[in-house]
């Protein structure tokens, strides 16, 4: 499951075993990557809490689709196959369009975006690449044209948001070997309204 210990549901007490009560799907199933945390609760709850608002609050203005699609990019170029996995599903899920989300999940394995979206979303993913890999090279040129297609200062900080908390994610990911044995995938929290509703469905 990863390379440190970690604690099981079965075996989980006091403050973790509320968390994974918070947080766990079908069957008490609680994904691998939350299950890294289980040694240092705190940290899980710090996670879940900034993961459900950057990418599941009903707040943002970008669609979550979108928003699963940047966490793919992101997950592609940081070789992170766990949560490319996980959240291409979601992605799946919410497009409800199998052939779209292959032709996305196509273009974006080669680093092209701009073969299956227009400039602005493209642009928005560019963006996400090179604060990735290339953080330091970005100046307020590339948000400055983001602008000039329509995306406003909100949307923006989503991008950025969702951007930075998938580079966190997949750091703890492929530090720790979360693998996704024993996990279902794609499941994700729900309940976009509530932003402290943490359960996997």
């Amino acid at each position: 499951m990863t390379w440190i210990k970690t604690v099981p549901y079965e075996d989980a007490t006091g403050k973790l075993k509320k968390l994974y009560d918070r947080v766990k799907g079908p069957d008490n199933n609680i994904d691998n990557i939350m299950m890294a945390h289980s040694l240092r609760p705190h940290s899980m709850e710090a996670h879940m809490a900034i993961y459900k608002r950057v990418l599941h609050h009903t707040a943002n203005e970008i669609p979550k689709a979108f928003l699963e699609c940047i966490g793919v990019y992101v997950s592609l170029l940081n070789k992170c196959s766990y949560c490319v996995e996980h959240h291409y599903a979601g992605m799946v899920r919410l497009l409800n369009d199998d052939e779209r989300a292959t032709e996305i999940r196509e273009a974006l394995e080669i680093g092209q975006p701009k073969q299956t979206f227009d400039d602005k979303h493209a642009l928005m993913l560019k963006y996400a690449r090179y604060l990735t890999l290339s953080p330091s090279e970005l100046t307020h040129h590339m948000l400055d044209k983001m602008r000039r297609l329509g995306t406003t200062d909100g949307e923006i900080l989503e991008v950025n948001q969702v951007t930075a908390y998938f580079c966190y994610a997949n750091r703890t990911v492929l530090g720790l070997g979360v693998h996704t044995n024993g996990d279902i995938i794609g499941l994700s929290p729900g309940n976009s309204e509530d932003a402290d509703n943490w359960n996997h469905k």
